[in-house]
C-alpha cells in the first residue's frame, strides 16, 4: 500500500543491473549513511540495498533494540508485553546493511562527514536522517527533563513508558489519571487519545473508581467522534477531555504536586500525570542544518530530500509532510520513496514516480479498532490528497466491524515490523 509500487522497484533494479560497468563500479564506491533505526530509517536502509545492491549502507542506531511507538499504549493497558514490542537488527545485518550502534553528535554537510559519539568520523556520499522527535523542553512552564521522572510523557517508546506503566500499577483506586495533549504538529496524532482508552482498560480491570481527564491543547483531534463513541460504548463517562476553548490548555506543570495550571489559572491535581509537550525533529537535524525556523524538516515531496541542504534526506516524524501525519506508517512509506530515489540517483537513473500512503489503526479495547487511511502524492513540489482517497472507520459500525479492525491492526504491526526489522 506504501511507497513505489513493486514494476518501479523491480525497474529500478533491472535498470541499475543493466548499466555500464564503469557507472556500477561508480555507484558501488557511493556510501550511504542512515541515522535513526525506527520506522523510516531502518526501512531506508534495507530498501537501498534492494535497489542498490552494489552500493554501501551504514545504519547508525544507538539502541541495539528498537522499541516501537506503535503498540507501547498496548503495553500500559496490559495488552502486550514489553518484549513483543522491541525488534532487533540481526535482520538489516542479513540484508547486507552495516549497523553502527552509537550516538549521531554532528554532520559536516560540506565535508560530508558525520561524527559519532565513540569519536568515529564517518564520510557519506548521501546522508538519511530519522532522527523522530524531541522534546520542547522549554515549552510549558516547569516541565523539563527532571520533571519528566516524576510526570513522564512516555512519547518515546522506553524507560518513560515502563515508569508510566508503574506509576499505574501503584495509583490506589478512585485516584485521577491526567494527561496534558499539546497542540498540533505532534508525533502520531490519535496517539493520546488512544493512550487514555488503554488507561481506561486498565483502571475498568483493576481500579475501577477511577478517572480520566485529558487536557487538550487543540478543540479538534484525530477520529475524535470515532474515539468519543468508543469510549463512551466501553468506559461510560470515566474519561473527560476538555478542549482548548473550554481551558484545555496546559501552561505550567508543578511536577513535585502532580498539579498542572491552565491557560483561565484552573489548577488540576494527578494521581499520575502524563505530560506530552509540544515537540521538534531529533537534534541532529538541527546540526545538520535541515530544520527551520519551526523546528522541523522541509523536504521535496517528490524524494523527501532536504529543501535546504542538498545531498540530506529526511524521514518520518522529523519533516514537515503534512498532510500525511506523524506516523510510523507514514515514516515506512518515506523511507521507501527515499531509498529508490537515492539508488536512481546514484545510479543515474531517471527520478521514479512516487507515492504515498498511510493506515493508522487505534485500539478502544480488546476487539475494538478504529482507523483512519490517507493516500498522497507530489505535486508541484508539494504532497497533495487526491480528493476522494483515503477514510475512516463508520461511526456506529458494528461488533463484528470493531473486531475486525482491531485484527486488521495487529496482522498490520506483525507485517510492517516484519517488512522494516525482518521479525
Amino acid at each position: 500500500m506504501s511507497g513505489l509500487h513493486h514494476p518501479t522497484r523491480r525497474a529500478v533494479l533491472a535498470a541499475a543491473l543493466a548499466l555500464p560497468p564503469l557507472v556500477q563500479a561508480r555507484a558501488a564506491a557511493a556510501h550511504v549513511v542512515v541515522v535513526g533505526g525506527g520506522f523510516g530509517g531502518a526501512t531506508a536502509a534495507r530498501y537501498l540495498r534492494r535497489h542498490a545492491p552494489g552500493v554501501r549502507v551504514t545504519l547508525v542506531e544507538p539502541a541495539e533494540r528498537f522499541y516501537t511507538c506503535p503498540f507501547s499504549n498496548l503495553v500500559l493497558a496490559g495488552l502486550r508485553s514489553w518484549d513483543s514490542i522491541g525488534h532487533g537488527y540481526a535482520g538489516l545485518r542479513a540484508a547486507g546493511v552495516e549497523v553502527v550502534h552509537a550516538r549521531a553528535e554532528d554532520v559536516d554537510a560540506s565535508a560530508r562527514t558525520l561524527r559519532l559519539s565513540t569519536g568515529q568520523l564517518m564520510r557519506w556520499d548521501r546522508l538519511v536522517l530519522s532522527p523522530g522527535v524531541d522534546m520542547r523542553w522549554d515549552a510549558l512552564e516547569g516541565y523539563g527533563e527532571a520533571a519528566a521522572q516524576q510526570a513522564p510523557h512516555a512519547w518515546k517508546a522506553g524507560a518513560h513508558t515502563l515508569l508510566l506503566r508503574r506509576q499505574l500499577q501503584a495509583m490506589e483506586d478512585g485516584g485521577t489519571f491526567v494527561m496534558a495533549i499539546p497542540d498540533n504538529p505532534f508525533r502520531c496524532p490519535p496517539g493520546p487519545y488512544e493512550r487514555a482508552a488503554m488507561v481506561a482498560h486498565y483502571f475498568r480491570q483493576h481500579k475501577p473508581r477511577s478517572k480520566l481527564l485529558l487536557l487538550d491543547a487543540k478543540d479538534h483531534f484525530s477520529k475524535q467522534a470515532l474515539f468519543q463513541q468508543g469510549w463512551k460504548a466501553l468506559y461510560g463517562d470515566m474519561i473527560e477531555w476538555v478542549g482548548q476553548k473550554d481551558d484545555g490548555q496546559v501552561m505550567r506543570v508543578d511536577a513535585a504536586r502532580l498539579e498542572v495550571e491552565t491557560a483561565f489559572g484552573t489548577r488540576h491535581k494527578a494521581a499520575v500525570l502524563n505530560v506530552i509537550p509540544p515537540q521538534k525533529a531529533g537534534f541532529i537535524a538541527a546540526r545538520a542544518g535541515v530544520t527551520d525556523a519551526s523546528g522541523w524538516v522541509p523536504v521535496k515531496a517528490e524524494s523527501f530530500e532536504s529543501r535546504q541542504v542538498a545531498g540530506i534526506y529526511a524521514l518520518g516524524d522529523a519533516t514537515i509532510a503534512a498532510p500525511m501525519p506523524k506516523s510510523g506508517f507514514a515514516a515506512n512509506t518515506h523511507g521507501k520513496v527515499a531509498a529508490a530515489a537515492i539508488a536512481a540517483d546514484l545510479l543515474g537513473l531517471p527520478a521514479p514516480t512516487a507515492s504515498y500512503a498511510n493506515t493508522c489503526y487505534s485500539l478502544i479495547g480488546p476487539g475494538y479498532g478504529i482507523s483512519v487511511a490517507g493516500v498522497y502524492r507530489a505535486e508541484g513540489g508539494k504532497l497533495v490528497e487526491p480528493a476522494g482517497s483515503g477514510g475512516v472507520s463508520p461511526l456506529d459500525a458494528s461488533a463484528d466491524y470493531r473486531a475486525a479492525e482491531a485484527r486488521y491492526g495487529d496482522a498490520w504491526y506483525a507485517a510492517i515490523t516484519t517488512d522494516i526489522w525482518g521479525g
